[in-house]
């Protein structure tokens, strides 16, 4: 089945999609993005990515292409139109083209350009992968020092996933200054005697949409959390471990580097908020 996309006010098949050759996300990754799952045919935290979308557009200086609404609404249209029940929603803002390549920004008049795609993935919240676990391997960060802005100059965590996958591993680890920033498309936790640690909001990191809703939920479950810097060797000596994403949302973590946290299945803690961010976001989906 071919999908239905949208690109600049218009929905189309997706062979028939096209975006200039001189777009700026093409040529110098000069574009932001969001991924927002869907459960039940509804969107999941639409409104924390929407708020995170409007701010990297602002640290970039970059023009907003509709408003929050008309958002909505385009992401609702291709939900129905591509009968996504279980899925996500792919959203890229580029700053445009005005018809040349220039390291130069364009005029300030100049429109950007808005795609949005969805992607079908039946069984996303019942994961087979998050009732095995994942096995991480740690790399070194050496991204660009703005990580708080959803950009996409995604390659070294591209890179950064498939030397996990040559190392029989499920993803990696960035470490930066001996301290673990993220992972490489999600945010990073240990858990010790019950306590959840987790590097604090910088621009170090992305600042999760999941993150915030979990932290919140691990927080009103009387769970004791601590954010602060951390290295692989305490996360390795680790009772359980996890990271959370818009599209994996809670993943148990098993294995670092080689060793094996626990009795090497996902732990209870893990398990637990994965459950109740399930629950607590189909309830608020929309």
């Amino acid at each position: 089945m071919t999908r239905t996309v949208y690109v600049n006010g218009e929905y189309l098949p997706e062979g028939e999609a096209k975006v200039s050759i001189f777009d700026r996300g093409f040529l110098f990754a000069d574009a932001v993005y969001e991924v927002t799952s869907v459960l039940d045919g509804k969107l999941i935290d639409f409104d924390g990515h929407a708020v995170r979308l409007d701010r990297s557009l602002k640290e970039l200086d970059m023009a907003s292409p509709c408003t929050k609404d008309e958002l909505l609404e385009i992401h609702r249209k291709l939900v129905e139109l591509n009968g996504i029940e279980e899925g996500l929603v792919y959203l890229q803002v580029s700053r445009g083209s005005d018809g040349d390549r220039d390291f130069v920004f364009p005029s300030a008049d100049t429109p950007p350009s808005l795609v949005l795609f969805t992607q079908n993935k039946p069984g996303l919240a019942d994961s087979p992968a998050a009732q095995k676990g994942a096995k991480i391997i740690s790399i070194e960060d050496i991204r660009w020092g703005r990580r708080d802005i959803k950009t996409v100059q995604l390659l070294y965590p591209s890179m950064g996933k498939m030397m996990a996958k040559k190392a029989g591993c499920d993803d990696a680890w960035l470490i930066e200054d001996g301290y673990v920033t993220e992972g490489t498309s999600n945010n990073a936790y240990y858990v010790k005697n019950g306590k959840i640690v987790t590097r604090p909001l910088s621009n170090d990191i992305l600042h999760g949409i999941t993150r915030a809703a979990v932290l919140r939920l691990a927080a009103e479950s009387q769970m004791e959390i601590e954010e602060r810097l951390f290295t692989i060797d305490e996360a390795k000596e680790a009772d359980e471990a996890f990271t959370t994403s818009a599209s994996a949302f809670v993943m148990p973590v098993v294995e670092i580097d080689g060793a094996v946290l626990g009795d090497g299945t996902p732990g209870p803690i893990a398990k637990r908020l994965r459950e109740i961010y399930l629950e607590e976001s189909r309830k608020k989906a929309v």
